[in-house]
């Protein structure tokens, strides 16, 4: 994927040498070019899943993103509605670079000008390996200063510099003899939903919250149920997919917004229309619960700025206390301790073991998940898994395991998840 910062590494495919010619600043959002939606490690089946449902075709996909073709509106729309994703990338130009002189000549030589605002602000990202280069700021630097000198010599002025990631964001992907130059239409990733205010300990992050519901059994019709849900990740992210509620609701500032010829009326209009696609009107439970108030708290907060407090059956207990709705089946979710630190692993031994004589106690007719980063301890639960879906949890390598937990009321209309990957 794309980094975050410098320090990561991307996987991509290969690039054929391809230029864009910078249109007339009125024109640019309306320009084809090679669109790049990153993603982390294993979550792109769930991101491509995403873009072909709002209607685009997948060129091209890798561990850590897909690309399609589309223009810089392409790009608005995305933003506003992935789920999964990390960064949206549009390519201005491909070209050979063998050394740091020869990438600010040729960056130099761009009509920057037309993209950027004098008085606006430039943040340069960069994923660089060329053996010229000892480090990626060095590249970073000449990136910013063919750019800014090009906009001073064409304009009289400068733009500022920086670090922050809340304005007009380039980025150079440089391997190599050639380098690739993007529009960051994001700036400050996507995984973050904009509403956990309040995260609570290791929290789990909305982006791979969200995969992890996609690659399970919920139709969307059905309960959820989401025992030790801490700060609420799963269960606000189970509202939120159930009443068509999309990330752009809760967030109003993205990269793109500073790139000359934007459109605010274009903006404005692709609000409305994720705003009419809103449906509240369901007619199930979403349940979660936690034994720790403070935990609970952030729940509920981070579910009232979600807009979703009123959908969610918050309940500070014991997780074998959770009531399970019996009417229907559905999902039943779990993301427990994973038992990293010394001397916590025996006391989560007894932990799952209670993991999975819940689940047959008190979920027949629903599948049951457990995500965790410990085969050991998965082993005490005691089920077998119908299946293992590979995610990464940070930098933790984890499976989520499927439980089929059969019952008179057991579902038997549940089509298959998003991304089904064995």
């Amino acid at each position: 994927m794309f980094p975050e910062n410098n320090a990561w590494t991307l996987q991509l495919p290969v690039l054929l040498p391809q230029m864009i010619t910078f249109a007339p600043m009125n024109k640019i959002f309306q320009k084809r070019s090679k669109i790049l939606v990153t993603c982390a490690k294993r979550i792109s089946p769930y991101l491509r899943d995403e873009i072909q449902q709002l209607g685009y075709s997948i060129d091209e996909e890798w561990s850590t993103g897909v690309a399609i073709t589309g223009t810089l509106r392409d790009c608005m729309r995305l933003n506003m509605n992935i789920r999964t994703g990390n960064q949206v990338m549009f390519l201005l130009e491909t070209f050979k670079c063998t050394n740091a002189d020869e990438l600010y000549r040729h960056l130099y030589t761009m009509a920057w000008e037309d993209l950027i605002e004098v008085d606006g602000y430039l943040c340069v990202t960069s994923n660089v390996n060329n053996p010229s280069i000892d480090n990626t700021m060095f590249a970073n630097v000449r990136v910013k200063d063919a750019i800014v000198d090009r906009i001073k010599e064409k304009k009289g002025a400068r733009p500022n510099s920086g670090s922050d990631r809340n304005r007009t964001v380039i980025h150079l992907y440089w391997q190599e003899d050639e380098a690739s130059v993007y529009i960051d239409t994001t700036g400050e990733t996507l995984v973050k939903h904009n509403y956990r205010k309040l995260p609570g300990k290791a929290p789990m992050q909305e982006g791979l919250a969200a995969a992890t519901i996609m690659a399970s059994r919920w139709d969307r019709r059905s309960n959820f149920v989401n025992p030790m849900c801490g700060s609420g990740t799963l269960a606000i992210e189970a509202a939120l997919l159930a009443t068509n509620r999309v990330p752009g609701l809760l967030r109003n500032n993205y990269g793109f917004m500073h790139i000359k010829g934007y459109d605010e009326a274009v903006y404005e209009a692709e609000f409305r229309s994720i705003e009419e696609k809103v449906n509240d009107q369901v007619d199930f439970r979403i349940v979660a619960t936690d034994n720790d108030p403070r935990v609970m708290e952030a729940a509920r907060v981070n579910a009232d700025i979600a807009g979703v407090a009123g959908m969610i059956e918050f309940k500070e207990c014991d997780f074998l206390e959770t009531d399970v709705p019996q009417d229907k089946g559905g999902v039943v979710m779990f993301n427990p301790e994973y038992g990293e630190r010394l001397g916590e692993y025996e006391a989560l031994e007894l932990v799952y073991k209670s993991l999975g004589d819940f689940m047959k106690q008190k979920c027949k007719g629903y599948f049951g998940y457990i995500l965790t980063a410990s085969p050991n301890l998965a082993k005490k639960v005691g089920l077998k898994a119908t299946r293992k879906l590979e995610f990464y949890n940070s930098k933790l390598d984890c499976r989520l395991l499927e439980y089929e937990l059969y019952g008179g009321t057991r579902r038997t209309d549940f089509g298959p998840p998003a991304g089904d990957q064995h």
